[in-house]
């Protein structure tokens, strides 16, 4: 994945709308004009058109933006027509600022291929870098989404708890972060009873990845689920349920991302990644429905249902990353299929306290588009997290407000000034411009470029 050589002979591509395609044309060849109406072009989104050059080669190229209603309803048009375009090296033009960002970035990211296990054929349309953007800036921001993908899309037999500390291992050494990892039974020893509970039936120990970067600026703090497969535990899923769980780890995923972009970009702060990395398997040694564990923190939780052990792990992170006080925390996770039926697959909906944290993050989603929505802390629901036997409860029976509940959870354990919470999906389930199906990142983009406001950089 990388932009063309800048100067490759390069193809003209000019982008054009529905709107302004007539004006185009009418300054065409006749020729060319009744090409083009052979062809079908009309500006539409997604469609391309060349031109044949009197040497059986590509004179020029045409990229359609569609109407205002197209652009609105779709992300990444230019790479959905970069797909289809001739081999070649593509020089664009006829965008500027922000949506010239989203094609350059569009276009490396339509070049994804997950190919561990199977040959992929290679996108045959290069873009040189336009005038006009930070190349490397995208180049690193691309790159960051394709860690997320794979490790997203790599299967639970070779993305387990100690391939997940091997992918945090590998980040930190290409950018000189310190790491430590505390695994198995030396969990307890250092006081993180949530997540050896959870990870301790599995045949591949859970730990705790430390990963942190930076010496000066404000602080940090990243927390990624990383449950490598969830079969339920004792409350076991349903097979049409458990198909997809390799993504459980998602989050961890999606930190890892975000860090390889922030560290890639040499941002001025002080970053710290805290992955919980556990399997939430099957055995005599299981955690069950009605134990209850003590966290991190003191609070006891009683188990409702074993399916809902993503919170308890992050629980543990949550504490141990509060304890100095950072600036702000982050959490990101697959949370709940709740947040799922409230905004489906594309949306990743976020928990925060803070107004202006708020803002500056759909001002940020809007314009790297990468789309988040606002969910709320909403205090009245509290009691619907105690139990009453113990200090919470990991799953609140009847359903309602299950995204919002497993938030207001995690908040219990977070005392940094400033908390966000992320319950994103992490998988595309239908290809789509420069995403296609498999793992995704979602919200990292945007935190990304909200971090200079929200942090002061």
């Amino acid at each position: 994945m990388n932009f063309d050589a800048p100067d490759a002979p390069a193809i003209t591509l000019e982008a054009v709308t529905s709107a302004n395609w007539s004006a185009v044309q009418n300054g065409l060849t006749e020729n060319a004009q009744a090409w083009a109406k052979v062809q079908g072009f009309d500006g539409g989104a997604g469609q391309v058109l060349t031109l044949p050059s009197t040497d059986g080669g590509i004179e020029r190229a045409f990229i359609g933006m569609g109407d205002q209603k197209a652009q609105s309803r779709q992300r990444f048009i230019v790479a959905a027509g970069a797909a289809k375009l001739p081999e070649g090296a593509y020089d664009l033009k006829g965008l500027e600022g922000a949506a010239l960002e989203e094609a350059a970035l569009g276009w490396l990211l339509a070049s994804y291929r997950f190919d561990r296990y199977r040959k992929q054929s290679e996108m045959k349309a290069t873009l040189i870098a336009p005038e006009g953007i930070d190349a490397d800036r995208i180049l690193t921001i691309a790159k960051g989404e394709c860690l997320t993908r794979d490790l997203i899309n790599t299967p639970a037999s070779d993305m387990g708890p100690p391939d997940l500390e091997a992918a945090a291992r590998k980040l930190a050494e290409e950018h000189g972060a310190s790491i430590e990892v505390t695994v198995g039974d030396d969990l307890l020893e250092k006081n993180f009873p949530m997540v050896h509970a959870v990870g301790r039936a599995a045949n591949r120990a859970p730990r705790l990845i430390d990963m942190r970067w930076g010496s000066e600026g404000p602080t940090l703090t990243l927390v990624g689920k990383g449950v490598c497969f969830d079969t339920g535990g004792l409350n076991i899923k349903p097979s049409s349920s458990m198909g997809l769980m390799k993504k459980d780890m998602g989050g961890s995923a999606t930190v890892l991302g975000l860090a390889h972009m922030i560290m890639g970009l040499g941002l001025k702060l002080q970053l710290r990644v805290l992955i919980p990395a556990v399997e939430n398997s099957i055995a005599g040694n299981a955690f069950r429905p009605q134990d209850i564990l003590n966290s991190r923190k003191g609070l006891t939780v009683e188990i409702n249902n074993t399916d809902a052990e993503g919170r308890l792990v992050l629980a543990d992170a949550l504490t141990y990353g509060s304890e100095e006080n950072p600036d702000l925390i982050v959490s990101m996770a697959t949370l709940t299929g709740a947040a799922r039926v409230a905004v489906g697959p594309d949306l990743a909906p976020f928990y925060t306290d803070h107004d202006d944290d708020a803002s500056a993050l759909a001002i940020a989603a809007a314009q790297v588009a990468d789309p988040v929505w606002r969910m709320p802390f909403h205090n009245p629901y509290e009691a619907m997290i105690e139990p009453g036997v113990a200090d919470l409860d990991n799953a609140p029976k009847g359903g309602f407000a299950g995204s919002i509940t497993a938030a207001l959870f995690l908040r219990r354990f977070v005392d940094a000034p400033r908390y966000m919470h992320f319950d994103i999906y992490g998988w595309q389930p239908t290809a789509a411009p420069a995403r296609p199906h498999g793992g995704v990142g979602q919200g990292a983009r945007a935190l990304l470029e909200a971090l200079p406001k929200m942090l002061g950089l």
